[in-house]
C-alpha cells in the first residue's frame, strides 16, 4: 500500500478556502460589519423618563416615552452621549459623507447583545476617540425599526440612545 502527504503548500491553500467559506457561511467579518453594504438610516425617539435603565416591561409609570426595543437595557439619552458621537449621529441623519470606508456596513450582531434581527438589519458608524491611532473602540449601531445603540467597548456592551 503506498500513502501519499499532501504537500504544505497545497494544505495551507485548503486550510484558508475553508476558513473563508466557514467566515461567508456565519456571516462573519471584521469589526463586525461587512464592506459593501449600503448605509441605514435611523429615526428619531422619544425621550426617555428619568433613569439609567429602561424598565423590562411595558406600561406603568418610567415607561412613557421609552420605545418597546430599548426596554430592558441599558439607556443613554443623546445629550449624554460624547460629542464625537453627536456628530456621528448628525452625519448619519444627513446621509454622510462619513469619514471611514466602514461607516453605513452592516452589524452581524454576531455578539447575540442586541435584539435578533434578520441580517441586514443592522449598521454600524464610527464614533472617532480622541488620541486613538486607529478607529477606537467607540460605535453607533442603528436599525431598520429606528432604533440606535451606543458601544464604546467595540460591542461588549449596548445602551440604547433615546432621541
Amino acid at each position: 500500500m503506498v500513502i501519499r502527504f499532501v504537500p504544505r503548500r497545497a494544505a495551507a491553500v485548503v486550510a484558508a478556502l475553508l476558513a473563508g467559506l466557514l467566515l461567508v457561511l456565519t456571516g462573519c467579518s471584521t469589526g463586525g460589519g461587512d464592506k459593501g453594504s449600503s448605509p441605514a438610516s435611523p429615526r428619531s425617539v422619544a425621550t426617555p423618563a428619568a433613569g439609567t435603565r429602561a424598565p423590562a416591561t411595558s406600561g406603568g409609570p418610567g415607561t412613557v416615552g421609552v420605545p418597546d426595543w430599548a426596554k430592558g437595557m441599558p439607556v443613554v439619552p443623546v445629550g449624554k452621549l460624547p460629542s464625537q458621537a453627536r456628530d456621528t449621529l448628525r452625519l448619519i441623519d444627513a446621509g454622510g459623507p462619513f469619514p471611514y470606508a466602514q461607516d453605513g456596513t452592516v452589524f452581524g450582531n454576531r455578539e447575540g447583545l442586541l435584539p435578533r434581527q434578520p441580517r441586514g438589519h443592522y449598521h454600524e458608524y464610527t464614533v472617532p476617540t480622541p488620541g486613538s491611532p486607529d478607529r477606537g473602540a467607540r460605535r453607533l449601531v442603528t436599525g431598520e425599526s429606528h432604533e440606535t445603540y451606543y458601544t464604546d467597548d467595540h460591542y461588549r456592551t449596548f445602551k440604547a440612545v433615546l432621541r
